[in-house]
C-alpha cells in the first residue's frame, strides 16, 4: 500500500485527513472556505439594497463592484474634504467656480469646490509699501533690480529743466470693497503699483521748477501723487487704495551737489540783499512821500495865495478904472504920485529948486555917508 500524502514513510497507516479523525472519527471538520464566502455574500446581499440570490461567480462579481463604489465613495469624501481652507484675519478669501467669481469669504473656515471645479485666491488686506529710488534692507526688489535700475528710478527731470533724486515710499492696501478686482484685473500688482507711482512722481515734478521742490512743496506734491495714483488704478480697475505718499529725501544728483549748494548760497545772498534793500525802501519810500506830500500842500498853499492875490490886485485895478473913468487928470495925478512915492520912498534924496537965483546949491557935509561907513568907531566916541 502506497504511503498517502500526509503518512510518513515506514509507519503504518494513518488518517488520511490531515485535520482530524476520519469521517467516522471525532476529530475537528476542516473549514470549508466556499462556504464562508457564501455566507459573507448573503450578509452582503442583506445590508445592501436590491440584494437576492445568484450563482457563486455571480456573487463574487458584486463583492467586487460593491468593493470599488466603496473606494470610489471614499475617494470622493476625501476630494471633497479637500476643499476646506482658512482664511487668515489679515486675508480675505476669494471663491471661484470654474473660474468664475463667486463670493468673498470672511476670516475663518470656509469651504469650497476642490480643484479643479473651484480656487481659492486670499489677497493680504493690510498696508503694504512700495519703495521708489531707494531700498530698505535685502528686500525682495534688492534681489530682482539692480542699484543701477533704483538709481534710473530716482532721477527725475524738473519743469525748469534741472534734475533732482527723489525718494518716494507708498503705502497702499486691497480694497476690501472690491477684492475681486485685484485678483482678476491686475497680473503683477506690486509692479502696477509701482509703475503707476513712478509715472504720477515724473508727471507731478516735471510741473514744477526745482526750488520749491527742495524747500517747501514737499507736502503739495505728495498729495497731488497720490490723487493722480488713485485716479489712474481707479481707471485701470485695479481694487487698489493709495493710502499715502512719503517723499523720503529730494536732493540734486550727487555729481553736482556741490555746485548746487554754491548756486543755493548765492541765491540765499540773493534774498538776503532784496530783503535788505526792501527794508531800505520801506524806510525811504515814506519818507519820500511825506516830503512829496508836504510840498503838494505848500505848492497848492502857494497856488491859492498867488490866485487870491491876482484876484485882489484884479478887483483893485478894476476899482481904479472904474475911478479913472470919473475922473481921469486926478487919477492919473494920484497914480503918478503913488509911483514916485514907491520908487523913492526908501532913498536918500536931495531937492534942488531951481526956482530960485543962481543954481540953488548948498555944500553940505555929507555927516549920513560918514556915519554908516564908520559906525564902530562912533560906538567908540
Amino acid at each position: 500500500m502506497s504511503n498517502g500524502p500526509w503518512q510518513p514513510r515506514g509507519q503504518g497507516p494513518r488518517n488520511p485527513n490531515p485535520w482530524g479523525g476520519g469521517p467516522s472519527g471525532g476529530g475537528r471538520e476542516p473549514p470549508d472556505l466556499e462556504e464562508i464566502l457564501r455566507r459573507s455574500q448573503d450578509k452582503l446581499r442583506r445590508v445592501m439594497p436590491g440584494g437576492g440570490g445568484g450563482g457563486d461567480g455571480g456573487g463574487l462579481g458584486k463583492l467586487g463592484a460593491v468593493g470599488i463604489g466603496f473606494l470610489a465613495l471614499l475617494g470622493a469624501a476625501g476630494w471633497l474634504a479637500t476643499g476646506f481652507y482658512t482664511v487668515r484675519p489679515n486675508e480675505m478669501g476669494i471663491e471661484r467656480v470654474f473660474g468664475k467669481f463667486e463670493a468673498i469669504t470672511p476670516p475663518g473656515l470656509n469651504w469650497n469646490w476642490p480643484y479643479p471645479i473651484g480656487r481659492i485666491d486670499k489677497p493680504t488686506i493690510g498696508v503694504q509699501t512700495i519703495e521708489i529710488g531707494f531700498s530698505r534692507g535685502e528686500t525682495r526688489r534688492t534681489t530682482t533690480i539692480s542699484r543701477g535700475d533704483i538709481r534710473k528710478e530716482s532721477l527725475m527731470l524738473t519743469g525748469d529743466e534741472n534734475i533732482v533724486d527723489v525718494e518716494v515710499s507708498v503705502l497702499w492696501l486691497v480694497d476690501a470693497k472690491k477684492p475681486q478686482d485685484f485678483i482678476f484685473n491686475l497680473k503683477n500688482p506690486e509692479g502696477t503699483v509701482k509703475a503707476v507711482a513712478e509715472s504720477a512722481m515724473r508727471e507731478v515734478i516735471g510741473k514744477r521748477e526745482i526750488q520749491p521742490i527742495l524747500t517747501g512743496a514737499r507736502a503739495e506734491i505728495e498729495r497731488a501723487v497720490q490723487e493722480l495714483m488713485q485716479k489712474t488704478l481707479n481707471a485701470y480697475g485695479a481694487g487698489i487704495i493709495v493710502q499715502q505718499v512719503q517723499m523720503q529725501k529730494v536732493d540734486p544728483p550727487g555729481e553736482v551737489i556741490d555746485a548746487f549748494r554754491d548756486v543755493q548760497a548765492a541765491r540765499a545772498d540773493q534774498e538776503r540783499m532784496q530783503n535788505e534793500a526792501q527794508t531800505y525802501a520801506n524806510k525811504v519810500v515814506p519818507e519820500a512821500r511825506g516830503e512829496a506830500s508836504r510840498i503838494t500842500q505848500r505848492a497848492e498853499a502857494e497856488r491859492e495865495r498867488l490866485i487870491a492875490e491876482a484876484k485882489g490886485e484884479a478887483a483893485r485895478f478894476i476899482a481904479v478904472l472904474d475911478e479913472y473913468k470919473k475922473a481921469p487928470i486926478v487919477t492919473r495925478q494920484r497914480l503918478y504920485l503913488e509911483a514916485i512915492e514907491r520908487i523913492y520912498g526908501g532913498m536918500d534924496k536931495v531937492i534942488l529948486d531951481q526956482g530960485k537965483q543962481g543954481n540953488g546949491v548948498v555944500p553940505f557935509l555929507p555927516l549920513n555917508d560918514m556915519l554908516k561907513k564908520n559906525p564902530n568907531e562912533q560906538g567908540k566916541r
